[in-house]
This record gives C-alpha cells, sequence and structure tokens, in this order.
C-alpha cells in the first residue's frame, strides 16, 4: 500500500435537472491551503505519468469520464479508479508518483487542486514506461 494516499467518497447533490459534485471545501480534513486548480484531459488510449512533486500536495477528482490513476512511492504501487462512476477525492503528498489514463472510450477531465501554485523547480517528470508495468 502507498503510504499517506487518502482517497474520500465525495458527495453528489442530483435532482431532476442534474448534479452537483463536491470535490473540497476549506472545512474539508484534506484542505491545507489553496495553491492552485486546473483541469487536465486525457483520451482514451493515452497516459499522462509520471509525475511527482517535491513538496506539494495534489488533490484529484474527475469532472467528465472515469481514469485510472497510479500512484507509486518507490516500492509500492496502488491503482484507483475515479471518475462519474466513482465520485471520490484522492490526496497524494509530496514524493509520491503519479500517473493516470482514461478508461473506457471518451475523454476524461481531471480536476487538480494543489496546496502551492505550480513550481518547475518542485516537479519530476519520468516517461509512461519507466517506473512499473501497469498501464
Amino acid at each position: 500500500m502507498v503510504s499517506d494516499v487518502i482517497v474520500r467518497a465525495l458527495k453528489v447533490i442530483s435532482d431532476d435537472r442534474g448534479e452537483v459534485k463536491h470535490m473540497l471545501k476549506a472545512t474539508d480534513d484534506a484542505f491545507t491551503k489553496f495553491g492552485e486548480i486546473y483541469f487536465s484531459s486525457v483520451l482514451p488510449g493515452k497516459i499522462k505519468a509520471w509525475h511527482k512533486n517535491k513538496t506539494t500536495t495534489v488533490n484529484y477528482a474527475v469532472v467528465s469520464g472515469n481514469i485510472k490513476l497510479v500512484v507509486y512511492d518507490g516500492e509500492n504501487s496502488r491503482e484507483i479508479f475515479i471518475g462519474e462512476d466513482n465520485h471520490q477525492l484522492v490526496t497524494i503528498p509530496p514524493n509520491v508518483w503519479r500517473g493516470f489514463t482514461a478508461v473506457g472510450d471518451q475523454k476524461a477531465i481531471v480536476a487538480d487542486l494543489t496546496d502551492a501554485p505550480y513550481n518547475p523547480d518542485d516537479l519530476e517528470r519520468a516517461d509512461a514506461d519507466a517506473l512499473i508495468d501497469c498501464w
């Protein structure tokens, strides 16, 4: 098990007009501070991996579609399936590798909320096939 990666179920409010899907509130245990939020899309058959922050905590929730998120701490890995079919928040601490791919035949849109603004000196990257065979 990858240490300190936390997966939390998220609230969905539905009615005849549609849905409201929660991600993170300032009062949630997972919230530390706001750095930035952005949205990343991934196409079916494509992989966005690997990324690791040295000091930044990352929170993922899927806005549209479904993904397989893989986290890897250098020894252990974990596959986490999140998206429209499983609305969850995944909190990834610093120094844990992460990557994701779309599941199914549609593009997935991932919300990425970090506790620090983007800093290229804080980020390490590796090719999708460089660390473990999981895709």
